[in-house]
Parts: structure tokens; C-alpha cells; sequence
């Protein structure tokens, strides 16, 4: 297998052992999942499933985050407790997960579940040098780590803007650097506190993820980890700055990153509001199709949602539908379907040579089934 690493900006072989970790930083359950949430978590799915196909093991974390800026926001603007909200959101989000048949993962770790994690790992960040206390918060000092800016690429100027827009916060009086970030900060009277050494409070957005990812799948150097190029940066530039600072290793060895989806020319976001829910399109839509127009776009593209995609989708899978168990050997379209996944999860071209393959009287079950779709 053959995938394009964010770090090194090409496509690279990709050779695990027999067990693979794998960490995909999953949703801030506030709302409710939408396109671009699922054809990142598709992504990982199909890495997933050809994975276990292979032969290997996967070890897939997929986290909530479950305590920050926007989930605190959120339910202060509804009038309810931040952890039922994020109950009622997780069970909307899971049951659209499983509705488009991705593989359960191999753990979901709540952020607030972590919290011992998280205050160890900020007092070795800090015994270590890489961080300074200020204004009753805790911060990475960047200045201190030579490699920061290793997995963006960006230039300070650059860095700076992405992280006005991201919620980095750099105008932060307590700072010695406006790129330097938040580990520990004091709560809000109506926001939850934990007790630490620097006093009470709640931890930053990037800590979290490194704390659950050396919890569960240990200190060790990751496999892939991932998620939307909009958290390339600051994210997880943040997160192996933290990590890298306390264990001294890499912290990931490939990153996999998916492309945004956008609507009418700009990508969706809570914000902007410009949404297409997959619990919407589940009430007209099979979810096979839903599931086989992502598959109809390369995770690392940026694309537009239309509806027409969907019903090309349909008559796409009506055509292998009724092709099933009438057609010859499954051999050839479980191959193909192979090759393509083996070349940075091609699942376009998958979709492409399984359809050329039925139009040719090939029965595509069997490759249909490694991309998640029964037919």
C-alpha cells in the first residue's frame, strides 16, 4: 500500500506491522454530523477494512471531545448540561455511522474520561521545559521546540492566521508568544473545573487528543493518524509539538488527511451554517448510495455537495444490484478494488472499474463489499 503522508507532501509507501494504530480525531458532539464529518470517517473505514483485508490488526481510536470551547458555548446557548448534550449528540452521530456501514472502531475515548492523563501529561510538558505558567493558565512555549511548523509546512505569518481563525487565540495578553498555545486554563464560573497543581480549571483543545492517544495505544510512535485538513493546523501541529516534547520519539509516522466538502463554493462549517446532515439525507436516501457518492470522491479532495451525485449514485448501484449472482467470477472485482485501495485509497477508481466491470456482465459483490456497500 502506497499513501500520501502530510508530512513528508507525497505519496510514500505505506508498510505497518501485524498491528496497526491507527487515531482519527473524531467529532465536538454539539450538532449533528454532517457530510464532511462522514467522508473523513469513511476515509478511515476503508483504510480499516482493507487493513483486516490484508491481514493486518487495526487499532482504531476515534475520540470525542466532549469538554472545549464550542460544546461549552453550545449548550450554554440551549440551557443544558454540556455532558447530556454531548450524550444526545453521540448517539445521533452513531447510529448515522453505522446507518452508512462504517466498522465499529476499536475505542471512542471521551476527553473527560482522561482528565488524570491530561494534567500528568501537562506536568511533564512543564518539568521538561516546554511550557510556562501564566495568568492562571498553562502554555507550550513553540520557542522551546525547534520542530514546530514540521507537519504544516506553514510560515509564521501563515501559522498566525490559522490560528486566529481556529480559535488559537494569539492576541492572549498572558502569552510570551502569540503562537504559543493553551494546555491548562482557568474555567468559567458556568463551565466545569478539575483541580491541578496550577489551580482550577479545564484543559486546551490539543492536549486532549494527546493524552487519549498515549492512553490508549501507548507512548509509542502512531501509525496514521488523521482527520480533516482543517486540522493540519493548529491541531495537530500542536499535538506532536506536546507529544514529541515529552517522549522524545516521533509521534506519528503517517499522517492522513481528507479533503473539506463544501456547498455552493465554501466549505461546510457549524458556523457558516451552510450544512447538509447525513441524518437528512438518510430520510430519502438509501444509505448504500449515500456511502457510494463519497466513495465517488478522493479523500484528499476538496468537493462540493450536489444532490445529482446521489442519483448517479442510485442507478450506479441498482446496475451491481442486479448484476449479483448472475454475473461471472467476483475474483476480478475483489482485485481491482485491492489494487485501487493499495494506491492512496483510490476508492474512485474502484467505483469506476466495478462499474465498467458490471456494465461487462462481472458480478462486483465481492469488491463492492471491501468498499463497505452490499449489494
Amino acid at each position: 500500500m502506497r499513501l500520501y503522508d502530510t508530512a513528508r507532501r507525497e505519496v510514500v509507501a505505506f508498510e505497518p506491522g501485524r498491528d496497526v494504530t491507527v487515531y482519527s480525531c473524531g467529532i465536538t458532539p454539539y450538532d449533528a454530523a454532517h457530510v464532511g464529518h462522514a467522508q473523513v470517517f469513511l476515509t478511515f473505514d476503508l483504510l480499516q477494512r482493507r487493513l483486516l483485508d490484508a491481514g493486518h490488526r487495526p487499532r482504531l481510536v476515534r475520540n470525542i471531545t466532549d469538554v472545549d470551547d464550542d460544546i461549552l458555548r453550545r449548550a450554554r446557548e440551549l440551557g443544558v448540561h454540556y455532558l447530556d448534550l454531548a450524550a444526545e449528540e453521540m448517539a445521533r452521530f452513531d447510529a448515522h455511522m453505522a446507518a452508512l456501514n462504517l466498522l465499529p472502531v476499536t475505542s471512542e475515548p471521551r476527553a473527560t474520561s482522561a482528565i488524570a492523563e491530561i494534567l500528568s501529561l501537562i506536568g511533564a510538558v512543564l518539568d521538561g521545559g516546554y511550557a510556562y505558567e501564566a495568568g492562571g493558565a498553562v502554555y507550550f512555549q513553540v520557542a522551546r521546540f525547534g520542530r514546530f511548523g514540521q507537519l504544516s509546512g506553514l510560515s509564521r505569518e501563515q501559522m498566525l492566521h490559522l490560528a486566529g481563525e481556529r480559535g488559537g487565540n494569539p492576541d492572549d495578553p498572558n502569552k510570551r508568544d502569540p503562537l504559543d498555545f493553551v494546555l491548562w486554563q482557568p474555567s468559567a464560573p458556568d463551565e466545569p473545573a478539575w483541580q491541578s497543581r496550577w489551580g482550577p480549571g479545564r484543559p486546551g483543545w490539543h492536549v486532549e487528543c494527546s493524552a487519549l492517544a498515549m492512553r490508549e495505544l501507548g507512548t509509542t510512535t502512531l501509525d496514521v493518524h488523521g482527520g480533516g485538513t482543517d486540522l493540519i493546523f493548529p491541531h495537530h501541529e500542536c499535538e506532536a509539538a506536546q507529544s514529541e516534547s515529552v517522549t522524545g520519539t516521533t509521534f506519528v509516522r503517517h499522517w492522513l488527511h481528507v479533503g473539506m466538502v463544501g456547498l455552493d463554493g465554501t466549505k461546510m462549517s457549524k458556523s457558516l451554517g451552510n450544512l447538509v446532515f447525513v441524518g437528512d439525507l438518510l430520510k430519502e436516501w438509501d444509505a448504500a448510495v449515500i456511502r457510494l457518492a463519497l466513495l465517488g470522491h478522493h479523500y484528499r479532495s476538496d468537493w462540493d455537495f450536489e444532490e445529482q451525485e446521489l442519483v448517479a449514485a442510485a442507478e450506479c448501484l441498482d446496475r451491481w444490484r442486479a448484476g449479483a449472482g448472475h454475473g461471472r467470477s467476483a475474483g476480478e472485482a475483489l482485485g481491482a478494488v485491492r489494487r485501487c485501495l493499495d494506491d492512496d485509497l483510490d476508492a474512485p477508481g474502484a467505483v469506476v472499474v466495478l462499474d465498467e466491470l458490471s456494465r461487462g456482465g462481472v458480478d462486483v459483490s465481492s469488491g463492492a463489499a471491501l468498499l463497505g456497500i452490499t449489494v
